[in-house]
């Protein structure tokens, strides 16, 4: 199957994030500014992917989220570099949300 990509584009000092749309979302972080980002209602069999971006050129950004669990007890440090990727999939189960990451992908 193909799920939908929603780009929320460059995000400031806060995001809601919305699975309404699309199932995958992407965005990329304000060079020097700390994105805190508020994950959707929690609910059983709700799953997502986020996609997040470092500017391409200039001071980096980074990322802390609302509610989430996350493997190994840590939330990631977000990759610290120009041009690079994490990929951050997450899944609830009505209570909770649970959060995974793959980092340091060039895109």
């Amino acid at each position: 199957y193909i799920e939908g990509n929603t780009n929320i584009g460059v995000v400031g000092a806060s995001a809601t994030l919305s699975i309404a749309s699309s199932t995958v979302l992407t965005a990329t972080l304000t060079a020097g500014t700390q994105t805190t980002f508020t994950m959707p209602a929690a609910a059983a069999g709700k799953a997502f992917t986020l996609y997040l971006k470092q500017p391409a050129s200039g001071a980096i950004g980074s990322a802390v989220f609302t509610g989430v669990k996350w493997q190994n007890g840590g939330a990631p440090i977000i990759t610290e570099l120009n041009g690079k990727l994490d990929i951050l999939p997450f899944v609830s189960d009505g209570v909770n949300w649970y959060g995974s990451f793959a980092q340091n992908f060039q895109y």
